[in-house]
Order: structure tokens, then C-alpha cells, then sequence
């Protein structure tokens, strides 16, 4: 901040400080600030947000569901936007977090799955090495305070084996048979250890699916940054398959018994 009134466009005689602020021959000069004179500037928090992710391993794969809003801030802004990505043909990233940190993610990603097809060596990236490259990203980012902000989980399947992992901003990197990011790590995370844990080898996709629409409107109810339209994606041998956005059924018939909300005001 310039704490010199006299630099505030003020009128004054050039003679004479009216103000008594600084020594006229030392005064700083009026001359546009450039806006990054006092050196690189950082993200220093998110501004387009996604929310929850959630992802499961069952018996033929792995599922991922995600809303589709993006706010700015508590604005609910952006009410269509794609938070699962395709990653070549065995993998599929989920984020929540910043959403132009996710677009430049995306198209990072992008280049490495073209610079792989290009070697035409015989070999295709699979959902470990796409967590692995993404892990060492996200901690090389962090290392120089300019972090990416997003959560993400990374599922795949792969030569017959499901994989399902998870990379923050602090290229944090853990694994489980059920994940989830944002709020849905304290909601959601209970509901899916419950359903899934113990049953991954048995669990049936119309299971899977049923398990993820509870948590979708669990988190719907209960989360301001959500809404109630997801996606849901699939990977299984069969290969990646990413359903458009379908509405969530919810009942709001509870609130007439809260006070102060419905008919009951006392």
C-alpha cells in the first residue's frame, strides 16, 4: 500500500507538503506500480471450487461418482462441469479442488498419454504409473510453494487387477478399497466402508450403484457446495465408461417437522 497521501492524486502546491509526509526531493514518484515488481505471485487459495469425489472397487472394477457443480466461492456458478477425466484406456482421475488446476491437469495428462501412443514402444500407461506421475507433480508443486489444489483419486483396471489411490496438493498419496475426497471424507467415507469393505470380490455393479446415489444425497443434504446432478464412471476389462449427468432423487418431506423452517414456528 502507498502510505503517502500526497501520491493519492490530491491536489497540492509543488512547493509546499501540505501533509508533512516525506521530504519533497525524496518523495516517491507517481509512476504506475507494476504488479509484479515484488517478485513472482502465488495461488494463495482456490477461487472455482469442485467439492466431493468418491470412488469403490467391486467385484468387476472400479465405479467413481462426482456432482457436476463448480462454485465461486459460495456462489454455486458453474452447474455442468465434468470433474472425471479419461486418462488413455485404462484410467480415469476424479478431482475436487481448484478447477483450472484441474483443466491444466487434464491437459498435461493429455500430452503424456499422446507422447506415450507416439513411442509406439508396446507398452500403455496404466492407472499405477498414472498415480505415480501424478504424485511426483503434485510434491514437486508443492516443494515450490506453488501448489496444484486439487484432491484427486485415480482409478484403473488394468491385466485383470482393479487400482484405486489418492494424491493431494502435499503429494499425500494413500490407497483403499473405498475413497473419497472433500467433504465426502467425513461423510461419505463411513457409508462406503460400511457397504464395501470386506464385500470388493462380491459386490455387484447395481450394488456399487446404489451405494454411490446414497452417498451422492447424503452429501446433497448436507454439503452447500454440492448439487444434485453427478456423473458416475465405470472401469472394468470391458474399458472406461463415463455416464452423462443424471438428477438424484431427494425428499425434503423431514424439514416441516424443524422448527423454524416449515409450518411448526414455535
Amino acid at each position: 500500500m502507498d502510505h503517502f497521501p500526497t501520491n493519492w492524486g490530491r491536489p497540492r502546491n509543488d512547493a509546499y507538503d501540505p501533509y508533512g509526509t516525506f521530504p519533497l526531493p525524496h518523495r516517491p514518484n507517481n509512476h504506475a506500480k507494476d504488479t509484479f515488481a515484488e517478485g513472482v505471485q502465488r495461488t494463495q487459495q482456490p477461487i472455482v471450487t469442485g467439492t466431493s469425489v468418491l470412488a469403490l472397487k467391486y467385484k468387476d472394477g472400479i465405479m467413481m461418482a462426482a456432482d457436476t457443480l463448480a462454485s465461486y466461492g459460495s456462489l454455486a456458478r458453474f452447474k455442468d462441469v465434468t470433474r472425471l477425466h479419461p486418462v488413455g484406456n485404462y484410467t480415469v482421475i476424479g478431482a475436487g479442488g481448484d478447477m483450472s488446476d484441474f483443466q491444466y491437469i487434464q491437459k498435461f495428462l493429455d500430452e503424456l498419454i499422446i507422447d506415450e501412443f507416439t513411442a509406439q514402444d508396446g507398452h500403455d500407461l496404466g492407472p499405477a504409473q498414472i498415480h505415480e506421475y501424478l504424485s511426483q507433480v503434485m510434491y514437486s508443486r508443492r516443494s515450490k510453494i506453488n501448489p496444484l489444489w486439487n484432491s484427486l483419486l485415480v482409478g484403473g483396471f488394468k491385466d485383470g487387477k482393479s487400482f484405486l489411490a489418492y494424491v493431494d496438493l502435499l503429494g499425500t498419496t494413500y490407497s483403499a478399497s473405498t475413497l473419497a475426497t472433500g467433504y465426502g471424507a467425513y461423510l461419505a467415507q463411513p457409508l462406503l466402508r460400511k457397504e464395501v469393505e470386506g464385500k470388493e470380490d462380491t459386490l455387484t455393479a447395481e450394488e456399487a450403484v446404489r451405494i454411490m446415489e446414497t452417498c451422492i444425497r447424503v452429501l446433497y443434504y448436507r454439503d452447500a457446495r454440492s448439487i444434485d446432478k453427478y456423473q458416475l464412471a465405470t472401469i472394468t476389462a470391458e474399458g472406461i465408461k463415463i455416464i452423462d449427468s443424471r438428477p438424484i432423487s431427494t425428499s425434503w418431506s423431514f424439514a416441516e417437522g424443524i422448527r423454524g423452517y416449515g409450518a411448526q414456528t414455535q
